[in-house]
């Protein structure tokens, strides 16, 4: 009998620590990362960080929390779990987004004012190379294989092309206006960018550097202009996307393979960035202008809470833990 009850309780404490994970949301106004449990959907931590936090991703397995600090032209290292301050990494003027290499190295940052990516090892610290791509660059996407790397450039309304072997620019794809965020398919053979003053998602091939596709957006009592798109996701199986539309205070939820909006789900105001937790079930989107974060329940699409964080929270990544 005492088995049967060791056996049940390691049972339970393998699913909570496999449903277990952690959401981190950074705060533009008031410098501060949000630290919010997967479990309680509370708020247990807020740490102070560089000036106006934007993009934010795990690197080292989840070890490192790296963070853009903009106003400080710097990219922080914290501790994801003691979060202390590890080091900074270089790169141009306000840094805003950023994504890692597939293989954990390197980290490639969008710099907005000086219009180059940066090429940083994150291991020594050293700015490999600096690529020059449009004016503004913001969006950052790379290919699961690695090799194709996509920044956006919010005034040059381009999609650039980068061969991540020579850190060259290959192509340029003209999208609509002031593209914001560049999301590949799982199987890498799209990329989505988000187009804010737009108001599209334009969906282009990858080995023809070709647009296939847009999706376009209406919504019931909702003016065309406050329809926004910034930040993308698409889930693993390829088959649903969900576009954050700013000021329209909603989240499109597109079939992938139509192009069609299943529906639109009302989160809190302005929301910004996306991020699923590990297993998919839950997605965390930051409102800028409510000051908090909305939870979506991914298979019944639908919000289940929303948690106040910071103010003006614009990004967010979730840890397995």
């Amino acid at each position: 009998m005492l088995s049967r009850l060791a056996a049940c309780a390691a049972l339970l404490l393998s699913t909570a620590t496999a449903d277990a994970f952690t959401a981190y949301v950074t705060n533009e106004k008031d410098n501060t990362v949000s630290v919010i449990d997967g479990t309680t959907m509370t708020v247990t931590k807020t740490i102070k960080v560089g000036q106006r936090p934007r993009g934010i991703t795990l690197a080292k397995n989840g070890e490192w929390l790296l963070i853009c600090a903009s106003d400080d032209n710097t990219v922080q290292v914290f501790n994801a779990r003691t979060l202390e301050f590890i080091k900074n990494l270089p790169s141009g003027p306000d840094p805003e987004l950023f994504v890692l290499h597939p293989t954990g190295n390197p980290l490639y940052i969008a710099n907005e004012d000086d219009n180059i990516v940066t090429v940083v090892d994150i291991d020594s610290g050293k700015v490999l190379t600096e690529i020059s791509v449009g004016v503004e660059p913001e969006g950052m996407g790379i290919n699961p294989a690695g090799t194709v790397l996509v920044n956006t450039s919010e005034t040059t309304n381009m999609a650039h092309f980068i061969d991540t072997a020579t850190n060259q620019t290959t192509d340029h794809v003209l999208v609509d206006a002031r593209p914001r965020y560049a999301e590949f398919t799982p199987d890498g053979s799209q990329v989505w960018v988000s187009s804010e003053i737009g108001g599209t998602v334009s969906v282009i091939d990858v080995q023809t550097r070709q647009p296939i596709g847009k999706v376009s957006f209406q919504i019931n009592g909702v003016n065309a202009d406050a329809i926004q798109p910034v930040g993308v996701r698409i889930t693993r199986d390829g088959k649903r996307a969900f576009i954050a539309l700013g000021p329209a205070n909603r989240v499109a939820v597109v079939d992938v393979a139509t192009l069609k909006v299943e529906r639109y789900l009302l989160v809190g105001q302005r929301v910004w960035q996306l991020a699923f937790t590990p297993d998919e079930k839950q997605l965390f989107t930051t409102n800028g202008t409510s000051n908090d974060v909305s939870i979506i329940d991914v298979e019944k699409l639908r919000v289940t809470k929303s948690v106040k964080v910071g103010r003006y929270p614009w990004g967010v990544v979730v840890a397995p833990f």
